[in-house]
């Protein structure tokens, strides 16, 4: 397999997209299959249609399903209907159940029953009851190819097995220890194997503190787990009976579509992210937001309406308003952005609130007293007309704004993660304006109280 840097990537492209052009099966098929599988997922997103046609008369549907797998479900989508189908249906019968199943679950209902009835019995049923599990829960992205054993079994026995059942497995890092009724008791790793004599039986040597998680776990959660435990698959089960395991590759899609969601969340751009939407699909799923925020940002109008005989009094007061709101959207931005990512990795939890929520105040506390104190020292040098008494009204201003503003950012995603509702939605452009609106009344609540201090303009 040859690896190659962007340059050598180029010109072996031309060169295999030239084989197609010759029409020359055997060139292509040793350049072709030289590639890592993710580099020839790249060079079929780059050719065109024509070309892509040759390619799948030149690549076998057991080999094509390895690539088809690793797509992206838009390219998926366009891809299989390309495909002869009885091609498509050879390459669908070579993919690992849980990818047929994420497959079959983006597609409409007629296609989906038109794939499953010309697939082979068996596998058809392992994909009907892997879609049958909720969405984002272990059972929907869990495998039912794996390696499971007696714990009677002698180590020769199983390695035996392995070497008939490796290949169709999605993994083999790990073999689960199962009794009678295929209760999960045990897990043994591959390396014990090894290591162990052949004549011993797999109950000496396997674990039988077994960490494992229910169909009905989030994803979430099951990240959570392998990520602390550092697993390369964890087991799934149903009232204690072994049903499937979730591996590492399929969680690391789990944290990226995850990461995208909460990113999508916090930035009110939910369901907007994909780049391949349109734009006009990209502006419905937005428009909700902007005009709820417009409407939010119609009270912070109207908080400055209130105080506008202060502002006409003292115009000066006006340059401070940019610095208050910024200052406080950023600062509750930075906490909520601390403290969804906290839930999200499992660092936060009842036990932790406390001293989470402290650390934050006290954030607020550093960084407001950083900010009055740089403020005294240079609105004088500025904005001389306006004397010591405006630095320390925009100071002190500051300060209690960025106190506040941490603790909103903190305490808002606990209140929506207390209420079962993901902690994301609550949204950075909706901190950012609940803070400006409480920025600009501390503001110019301290500036009405001491108007008639401040020195004449």
């Amino acid at each position: 397999m040859v690896r190659l840097d962007q340059e050598n990537r180029e010109i072996y492209t031309k060169q295999i997209i030239q084989t197609l052009v010759d029409q020359n099966m055997n060139d292509f098929r040793e350049l072709f299959f030289e590639l890592h599988p993710t580099d020839q997922i790249d060079l079929l997103n780059s050719v065109t249609k024509k070309q892509r046609t040759v390619i799948y008369k030149y690549v076998k549907p057991e080999e094509f399903a390895e690539i088809f797998q690793g797509l992206e479900v838009t390219k998926q989508k366009l891809y299989i209907s390309e495909l002869q189908q009885n091609y498509a249906i050879d390459v669908i019968n070579h993919m690992p159940y849980d990818d047929i199943a994420d497959f079959f679950a983006q597609l409409p209902e007629s296609t989906k029953e038109l794939y499953l009835s010309k697939m082979a019995k068996e596998e058809a049923e392992e994909v009907i009851q892997l879609l049958k599990y909720n969405d984002q829960t272990a059972g929907a992205i869990m495998t039912t190819e794996y390696i499971s054993v007696s714990s009677a079994d002698t180590v020769a026995n199983v390695m035996g097995r392995l070497r008939i059942e490796a290949p169709e497995a999605e993994t083999i890092y790990y073999l689960y220890v199962v009794d009678e009724q295929l209760k999960l008791v045990g897990v043994v790793s591959l390396r014990d194997l090894i290591v162990a004599r052949l004549e011993q039986k797999i109950d000496e040597i396997m674990l039988t503190r077994v960490k494992s998680v229910e169909t009905h776990t989030d994803q979430e959660e099951v990240a959570r787990i392998m990520r602390k435990y550092d697993f390369l698959a964890v087991p799934v089960t149903a009232q204690g009976k072994l049903v499937g395991i979730v591996t590492v590759d399929d969680i690391m899609d789990v944290v990226e579509e995850e990461t995208e969601e909460d990113f999508g969340e916090i930035s009110a751009v939910r369901g907007s992210i994909d780049t391949n939407i349109s734009a006009f699909t990209a502006g419905k799923k937005r428009a909700p937001w902007i005009v709820v925020l417009m409407f939010l940002g119609l009270i912070t109008a109207g908080v400055i309406g209130e105080f506008e005989e202060t502002l006409e009094a003292y115009i000066l007061l006006a340059a401070f308003i940019p610095l208050i709101m910024d200052s406080a959207g950023n600062t509750g931005t930075q906490a909520l952005a601390v403290v969804v990512r906290g839930l999200a990795v499992g660092s936060v939890d009842s036990s932790s609130i406390g001293k989470m929520l402290r650390r934050e105040f006290g954030t607020g506390v550093i960084l407001g007293v950083i900010a009055a104190i740089t403020l005294m020292i240079v609105v004088p040098f500025l904005y001389p007309e306006g004397g010591f008494l405006l630095a320390a009204i925009v100071g002190v201003s500051l300060f209690l704004t960025l106190c506040f503003s941490t603790m909103v950012g903190a305490t808002v995603p606990l209140i929506i993660n207390k209420l079962k509702i993901d902690p994301a939605v609550a949204s950075g452009p909706f901190i950012t304006t609940i803070n400006d609106i409480m920025g600009l009344i501390i503001y110019f609540s301290l500036a009405t109280a001491l108007l008639d201090y401040l020195p004449e303009m």
